[in-house]
């Protein structure tokens, strides 16, 4: 056998051309079974056994696509060692195909570890509390740093230099470098800065107008932080504009347990007035109003008592009125709701009087944070305060609409009518 491979060598050089081309074909199909063997065998045991030996429910990210960019240094060992072995090429051609193959076997390695930094994030997210702290920022920094030797190592085996000849250069380049990477390092201080203070986290319902940002934040990355706005639409932000520009974050909220409203009923001016002694016992059936009238009666009572003659001119006394009697109902209301945070600030107070009516806001928070259900709590709430206000003699004030302003003619017109019989 040896002696035939020895024939057939020995014919074959008698044709130079042929032989090389043919020692190259077996070269390549060489380093193209290692790349077979290493990708379908390898790897789809390695598959198999992490699919045995784990369950689906809790299968995570392995370390399959890190090894898988490692399988292509297979075939550039194969062709970097074996191309010393095809007959007749020149040394030019020899070393320009090993440092080929050093330069690929450098760039699968930095894929590979690219691969391990994305592993890295992805098993730190399975934390309970990754979100408080997102690492992918710094691991996308690292990245960087990776590929930026990668590409100098490569260079270096391309061109058959050390790499320190490429690095001493690179001291004449700081300032370009740093005029080409300066998103780069200004998203990287802004990252650390807001990591480091815990300014937002994933999660976190953040509103930005000026960049039309409403919504939740669903991941941040070294350069951008991407926001789902309750629309469903998706907002990205340069991580420095966080640090620059100001924005609002209802963690705070969320975290509290209590949601606020702050809503005025607008109240038309000429229905304020004092209250009637029928009104007054009426509004006493109100269980939400005994305490309040009890106390009020007494202090008026209290008062008027050091008044000349005791306040005979009802002008001269202390009354209560329709308005301030309302708003006492209006907090009883409240206190007496389940859903309403009774620890933090409620309060109902008059705004200053506008061409609008006189605001009575609201101001309390709700122990329900969900924004549906919010919603449902505050419309409840005004829908009985706008429902019972006639009990207390007060109008809503609106502004005219077309059905008024047609009721007011239909009176007008009446009104001729009956003065055009009259005088016939």
């Amino acid at each position: 056998m040896p002696g035939e491979i020895d024939r057939l060598i020995a014919s074959l050089e008698q044709y130079p051309v042929s032989y090389t081309l043919l020692s190259l074909a077996v070269l390549g199909l060489l380093a193209w079974s290692a790349d077979w063997l290493t990708r379908h065998l390898l790897l789809r045991g390695l598959r198999r056994l992490v699919s045995i030996s784990v369950s689906a429910k809790a299968r995570g990210p392995t370390a399959l696509p890190v090894i898988s960019r490692l399988s292509h240094i297979v075939p550039a060992l194969v062709i970097m060692f074996g191309i010393k072995a095809v007959p007749n090429l020149s040394p030019v051609i020899v070393a320009v195909a090993r440092n080929v193959a050093s330069a690929f076997i450098v760039l699968s390695v930095a894929l590979a570890l690219g691969k391990a930094m994305d592993l890295i994030n992805s098993l730190y997210q399975r934390r309970p509390n990754a979100h408080q702290r997102p690492i992918k920022g710094y691991l996308q920094v690292v990245q960087v740093v990776i590929y930026a030797i990668a590409i100098i190592l490569m260079v270096a085996s391309i061109i058959d230099r050390s790499p320190l000849i490429l690095l001493s250069g690179l001291g004449a380049m700081a300032a370009v470098l740093l005029l080409i990477f300066q998103d780069t390092l200004l998203s990287l201080v802004a990252s650390v800065q807001l990591v480091s203070n815990d300014i937002v986290r994933v999660g976190d319902w953040i509103e930005m107008p000026q960049v039309n940002a409403d919504g939740d934040v669903i991941d941040m990355a070294l350069h951008t932080v991407k926001v789902q706005n309750w629309d469903k639409t998706i907002t990205t932000i340069p991580t420095k504009r966080l640090i620059s520009d100001s924005f609002r974050n209802w963690r705070g909220m969320q975290e509290a347990g209590g949601r606020r409203i702050k809503r005025s009923i607008f109240i038309d001016q000429q229905s304020v007035r004092f209250l009637t002694d029928d009104e007054w016992l009426r509004l006493g059936r109100i269980t939400l109003l005994t305490d309040y009238l009890a106390a009020k009666e007494a202090e008026l009572a209290a008062w008027n008592g050091t008044l000349p003659d005791g306040g005979r001119e009802a002008i001269n006394r202390r009354r209560a009125t329709n308005i301030g009697t309302f708003r006492a109902y209006v907090d009883s209301y409240l206190r007496s709701r389940q859903d309403v945070h009774q620890d933090m600030i409620l309060m109902v107070r008059q705004l200053d009087p506008t061409a609008d009516g006189l605001p009575l806001e609201v101001y309390c928070f709700t122990k329900i944070i969900a924004w549906v259900a919010y919603e449902g709590v505050q419309s409840d709430i005004f829908d009985h305060l706008l429902a019972i206000l006639p009990e207390f003699g007060l109008r809503v004030f609106q502004h005219p609409s077309g059905t008024d302003m047609r009721a007011l003619g239909q009176h007008v017109g009446e009104s001729t009518a009956d003065a055009g019989a009259a005088s016939g």
